[in-house]
């Protein structure tokens, strides 16, 4: 009798783990404190950038900050709630020209950001291919 109520309790554990859904992006890279370490190391491999940081010369730092935390906090099926009110990427980007070469060097210091934050390379790929649509409305608009 012991040996079936093990039994029991062994398939019922099994079936619990495999009925559970993965976590989400947001979970995986450490939910909002990773997000936010991995925003500052974002932020700071910018500020050290002689290509880009003309960009950002005028940029309100903090505001940066917040709204990328929530962007990035949105994208990755976190629970946060980012408003698009008056901060639209287009809204953002307009009249900035930024290059394909220059967008595409802020990626790599992505990258580098992430490296950084030692975040896995499949969940980096899984992260910038939720971002790769954001493309069009950053790019020479």
């Amino acid at each position: 009798m012991k040996l079936i109520a093990v039994g029991f309790l062994c398939v019922g554990i099994l079936m619990g783990c495999a009925n559970k859904a993965p976590p989400t992006l947001y979970y995986q890279i450490g939910g909002n404190a990773g997000i936010e370490k991995l925003i500052d190391s974002f932020i700071n491999q910018i500020g050290n950038d002689e290509q880009v940081f003309h960009y950002f010369e005028h940029t309100n730092i903090a505001h940066f900050r917040q709204g990328f935390i929530l962007h990035l906090c949105m994208l990755t099926d976190g629970p946060c709630k980012y408003s698009y009110a008056g901060d639209s990427m287009v809204d953002i980007h307009t009249g900035m020209n930024i290059t394909e070469k220059d967008f595409n060097h802020v990626v790599d210091l992505l990258v580098n950001a992430m490296n950084e934050q030692n975040i896995p390379h499949p969940i980096q790929n899984k992260i910038l291919s939720k971002m790769a649509p954001l493309r069009s409305d950053i790019i020479n608009i």
